[in-house]
């Protein structure tokens, strides 16, 4: 600024002065809305900034800004289970930390999650920890993959979970934290750090979170979870391990058969042509709008997004051979 106004007649201090003072003013017109809108002033607000920073030097977050996870939002985040905070969820892959309740309850704090959101975190936590799931495996790969937490039941509605429109994008602070948390319980815990255990050539941004609900009132199918043994009236979480949503755009199909044909040929076309058709699980989410049809073994079928255009998204999976990952499924703990 002072080199820009050194060309003018004057001292560079008279002729900063009206742009000082400018500034003074639009800081304290700043610092009255802040006021108004979230009931803080500017400087408190600096003065506390080394309270965030702190988790970044610790090198404990995803590289987003956390909540510090105080003594008192801890125990609050615990009455959202009856489980005991000593409870062992599981060994967490790669490096298989012990992850505890309360463990899991610090990292959901850390994630935004509200206490009602503890226990999908939790079922979401046991899926990973399933030596079927191979986290270690999915963890130490190459491979683009990330864990997806599909959940169905009564829970989606009772925690605010996001089955419809953007689905698969922000906006909703359920979708949105509880599968962050998983993401940070996988680096806290299991210590999956990008470049030094966790060794994905490009990830994706589901690494950040990747966490849907499946529009069950808009399926024809019953639910998801029913069909891999849970009561269709449970809530329960999925853990699928796969890749970014490839879009699948057919508003031309009329019927299963013709639709059937285009999502067949669209994913065979996800993988190249030596692991011709399909290399894995893959997980074909279907829109509402679209006609349906049945599912093969593995391929599996949720319905999910808004109730408009003909639109599919197929993900594909990790490493289908019996060293790769297989879906799991776990009960989500009943609240009253």
């Amino acid at each position: 600024m002072e080199a820009r106004v050194r060309g003018a007649s004057g001292s560079p201090a008279l002729r900063m002065a009206p742009l000082v003072t400018t500034a003074v003013i639009q800081s304290a017109a700043a610092a009255a809305l802040a006021r108004a809108r979230f009931g803080y002033s500017i400087g408190r607000a600096r003065m506390t900034a080394d309270e965030f920073e702190v988790w970044f030097d610790k090198g404990v977050t995803d590289g987003l800004p956390v909540v510090p996870p105080t003594r008192e939002r801890v125990e609050r985040m615990l009455a959202g289970t009856r489980r005991s905070r000593d409870e062992l969820v599981g060994d967490m892959p790669p490096n298989y930390g012990r992850l505890t309740v309360e463990k899991a309850a610090i990292n959901a704090v850390m994630a935004g999650c509200r206490p009602e959101f503890l226990p999908v975190l939790l079922a979401a936590a046991e899926c990973a920890c399933d030596p079927a799931f191979n986290l270690h495996g999915m963890s130490g790969s190459t491979h683009f993959a990330a864990p997806l937490i599909v959940v169905n039941g009564p829970v989606r509605a009772r925690i605010g979970l996001n089955c419809g429109f953007g689905v698969f994008g922000p906006g909703h602070r359920a979708n949105a934290t509880i599968g962050r948390a998983l993401r940070l319980l996988m680096i806290n815990i299991g210590g999956a750090r990008p470049g030094e255990t966790s060794m994905s050539t490009f990830g994706h941004p589901g690494r950040y979170t990747y966490c849907i609900g499946e529009h069950e009132e808009a399926s024809p199918w019953p639910p998801y979870h029913a069909g891999r043994g849970l009561a269709p009236g449970a809530s329960a979480v999925t853990l699928f391990a796969g890749e970014a949503p490839h879009g699948i755009s057919d508003h031309a199909s009329r019927t299963a058969r013709e639709l059937a044909g285009s999502l067949g040929w669209s994913m065979a076309g996800l993988w190249n042509s030596k692991h011709f058709p399909l290399y894995s699980h893959t997980m074909l989410v279907v829109g509402p709008m679209i006609p349906k049809f049945a599912s093969t073994e593995e391929i599996h079928v949720v319905v999910a997004g808004g109730t408009a255009g003909r639109f599919s998204v197929a993900i594909p999976g990790w490493l289908g051979t019996r060293n790769g990952s297989r879906p799991v499924t776990r009960a989500v703990e009943q609240i009253d």
